[in-house]
């Protein structure tokens, strides 16, 4: 059965790259990039290499919640159902450490984005058939620090990846939690990976980018991951394993919600 999905920051690295896997299946496959110029050219190059004119797109910057906000109401307008939601755009280095509201951008396009816009997108998720949403974890988890959440501590770039990476894991487990009927998973897609994040961050790979784009293509459509929710798959062990602990603290998650409702509500 082909499936509505929807696969953000799928302008280059394994979004891309999973994103040429599920349209040559003939998926309808959503796009998001920041640059409208980058993705009309990624949906053109995308629809030439798999022969599948099924690839629309989404323009948002995910370091401003009211493009994320924008952008979701634009995903209800022109969707009718959601089955597959990978929330992929992330950042570790970035030129400017802070948005325009005095988040870390590390906090807002690694979590806070995801977060507000699957929370916006439930009522689609929830007509898709077996509706999965794949959040994009890491090997690199730090307990989080309200002060950092809210932009009045800035840690160096790695202990604030390392917090956002979490905080997103905590809220997968949540979700899940709370969602019946979609399944939820977190996922680190490998350490390392040769894209352009990583060697902007570490100057260095472990594992092809396909490692990653495979794991993330798979978790979307296999059936050997259906009705699966509430789990963290670590694609350097290659299954499911422990997280965090933190993502297993009902009250760090309770606070981690309240935190981030705050941030949101004062967005507004």
């Amino acid at each position: 059965m082909k499936k509505q999905i929807l696969i953000t920051g799928s302008t280059d690295g394994i979004g891309k790259l999973a994103a040429i896997k599920l349209a040559q299946e003939g998926h309808q496959v959503y796009l998001h990039g920041r640059s409208a110029e980058k993705l009309e050219r990624v949906i053109v190059e995308v629809k030439e290499a798999t022969k599948n004119e099924h690839i629309q797109g989404f323009v948002a910057d995910f370091s401003d919640l009211n493009s994320v906000k924008q952008m979701a109401q634009q995903v209800i307008d022109q969707l009718p159902q959601l089955d597959v939601l990978i929330n992929n755009a992330g950042v570790f280095k970035s030129r400017a450490i802070q948005n325009k509201a005095g988040l870390d951008m590390r906090m807002v396009v690694n979590y806070l984005a995801p977060y507000m816009l699957t929370n916006q997108l439930l009522p689609l998720l929830a007509k898709g058939l077996g509706a999965r949403v794949i959040n994009l974890s890491s090997a690199a988890q730090s307990t989080v620090s309200h002060r950092v959440l809210m932009g009045r501590e800035t840690p160096p770039a790695q202990e604030t990846y390392a917090q956002s990476k979490l905080a997103l894991t905590m809220w997968s487990f949540h979700l899940a939690n709370t969602l019946p009927g979609v399944s939820i998973i977190a996922v680190n897609p490998g350490s390392l990976l040769n894209t352009k994040m990583v060697q902007e961050a570490y100057g260095q790979h472990w594992s092809s980018a396909d490692k990653g784009a495979d794991i993330l293509y798979k978790l979307a459509v296999s059936t050997d991951y259906e009705g699966i929710t509430g789990k963290y798959f670590d694609n350097d062990r290659g299954g499911f394993g422990k997280a965090h602990q933190d993502a297993y603290d009902a009250v760090a998650i309770k606070n981690l919600l309240h935190s981030t409702e705050e941030i949101l509500s004062n967005d507004q």
